[in-house]
């Protein structure tokens, strides 16, 4: 059996459990997989699903002068390749286009790529249609193995048009897990054949329903306060500070804490945002969780909120997958009217969704549950029903496994 090879820009990372179960599942489906990262791991927590892969992981120099012998080597090994002259002109279109040092370094990359691919290599998967993405593509050409990828969120938004059309006119498919992302790809692509849209499910086995009854907290009792919980890198498109301004504006009338859990690069910024807003008292910041810690906040929570925006520079969530995970577990959300987040959740319906930007509005929908443990029940209860019968990994994943062995589309 070929072997595929998993382009990753990191390998493990926390805040990407879905690849994981995705790759852990097309394992078990029967491919025969390795795994190739751009960098080397910054988290210092792994989650059980990394432990079952059973791929192999290889590392790429993230900075080409760390390794440079490699480098070197790989050089000289794809001189032999008829593909590497044909890679010199789209290497050189791109680089017209965007004159960084990154641009050689992706090339650098797949050089060492396309020089150590195994000699059952047959195809190469990208997750991210950004960076990964150019280093798969460039592999591709060296190697003439063709190539594919998965598309997701900030590198569908953040990506200039003309490099996703690039890409999209040489992969042989792309997969993306939200309508919009979907849509956005297709307006793009030459050839729609080649686009496809399959939402990221959960492992429901490790999901399994919270059996126990939830608590009628009303936010009245300072001895016994509501939680409200949002799970999040601490990243602009995450809207943390509009959830901060939020609870500010609903600390005299309800007994809270908010639980963050989450690094990120903002976070110290928020935190003295939290103490500018006199909530500081009011919030416990865990930092980053493995993913069983974050199912037991899940059960111990009244309301989960993640107030998703879209940043200057458009990047924004795609469907995040926290949302998914805090409805398996029948507990009530409330988001932004963004992305993919309404292909889960409905207003009113299964949960609460309010426009970005808007602390007043989002205080408003927080006040409303809060307040009425019924409502909290039903819309929660609802939206579990919603991810038990259409975000089962096991579909996104059969789904996956049968573009792969299809060979997306064939040529023409």
């Amino acid at each position: 059996m070929t072997k595929t090879i998993i382009v990753l820009k990191g390998y493990p990372r926390l805040s990407e459990t879905f690849i994981a179960q995705e790759l852990l599942g097309l394992e078990q489906a029967g491919m025969n997989l390795e795994i190739v990262s751009m960098r080397q791991p910054t988290d210092t927590r792994r989650h059980p699903v990394h432990d079952e892969i059973k791929a192999p992981v290889r590392y790429l120099p993230e900075y080409l002068h760390d390794d440079w012998p490699r480098v070197i080597r790989g050089f000289f090994t794809c001189l032999k390749h008829p593909g590497f002259f044909k890679v010199l002109l789209p290497f050189w279109r791109d680089l017209r286009r965007d004159w960084t040092r990154h641009r050689a370094r992706r090339l650098g990359q797949a050089m060492v790529l396309a020089a150590e691919l195994p000699s059952d290599a047959g195809w190469i998967h990208a997750h991210f249609i950004h960076t990964p993405a150019s280093v798969a593509a460039y592999a591709s050409v060296i190697s003439g193995i063709p190539w594919s990828c998965s598309a997701h969120a900030k590198d569908i938004w953040t990506s200039p048009g003309w490099e996703l059309k690039d890409k999209l006119s040489t992969a042989r498919g792309v997969v993306t897990c939200t309508a919009s992302g979907f849509a956005h790809l297709r307006g793009l692509a030459a050839d729609q054949r080649r686009v496809h849209l399959s939402y990221h499910g959960l492992d429901l086995d490790r999901f399994s329903p919270f059996t126990s009854q939830r608590s009628s907290r009303r936010g009245d009792d300072p001895a016994d306060p509501l939680i409200v919980l949002s799970v999040g890198r601490a990243v602009p498109k995450k809207g943390f500070d509009v959830l901060l301004h939020a609870l500010a504006l609903l600390k005299n009338d309800f007994s809270f804490r908010l639980v963050h859990v989450g690094g990120g690069e903002i976070l110290a910024d928020l935190q003295a945002l939290a103490a500018k807003l006199d909530l500081a008292g009011m919030i416990d910041w865990k930092g980053a969780l493995t993913q069983g810690e974050v199912l037991e906040l899940y059960r111990q929570a009244d309301v989960f909120a993640l107030a998703c925006r879209v940043t200057d520079d458009g990047d924004r969530d795609g469907l995040p997958n926290v949302l998914v995970e805090a409805c398996s577990q029948g507990l009530v959300c409330v988001s932004t009217a963004i992305s993919g987040v309404p292909e889960l959740l409905s207003d009113g319906e299964n949960g609460k969704l309010v426009e970005p930007e808007n602390p007043a509005a989002l205080a408003v929908a927080l006040s409303e549950l809060m307040r009425d443990p019924s409502l909290r029940q039903r819309l929660g209860a609802a939206a579990e029903r919603r991810v038990r019968q259409h975000f089962d990994y096991h579909t996104s994943v059969s789904q996956l496994d049968a573009l792969f062995r299809s060979g997306w589309r064939s040529e023409t």
